[in-house]
């Protein structure tokens, strides 16, 4: 049995005296984004907000325009095997405290490079360097 999943999610990030990338950590020990699953009738960007106020107590984020990345992966549960898409979008936030929900067990603010080598898996890393290298074109980034 195949089961399709979709969940949306957002790289999170805020500016100081050097762009500054949110990761969880994830009771199961890994590093990765703020993402959840799409409910009924729900909209991408519908998710993603909802998701980043439940998981980090984050209610203040802007979208970034123009970035949406898809990764695609494929994990086994309870027997069935379930073909899994994650949308992610850039969001922007002046916030720096974080209220964790009971799915993580920490998190931090890292700048570019220590983000990279704290992500767990190799499409959330693939993920941000598209993040930074759109950064990098808007002049956010350097």
């Amino acid at each position: 049995m195949t089961v399709n999943e979709k969940s949306c999610g957002a790289v999170v990030y805020r500016r100081g005296e050097q762009v500054e990338y949110l990761l969880l950590h994830y009771g199961a020990g890994h590093w990765d984004y703020v993402k959840g699953q799409v409910e009924p009738n729900e909209a991408e960007r519908d998710t993603v907000m909802r998701e980043l106020k439940e998981e980090t107590g984050i209610v203040n984020g802007r979208f970034v325009e123009g970035f949406r990345e898809s990764i695609h992966y494929v994990y086994r549960r309870h027997g069935v095997t379930i073909f899994k898409e994650v949308v992610f979008y850039l969001v922007e936030t002046l916030e720096r405290e974080v209220r964790l929900s009971y799915e993580h067990i920490g998190y931090a603010w890292l700048g570019y490079e220590k983000a990279l080598q704290q992500l767990t898996f190799a499409n959330a890393k693939k993920v941000l360097e598209k993040v930074h290298e759109y950064l990098v074109a808007l002049g956010i980034e350097k």
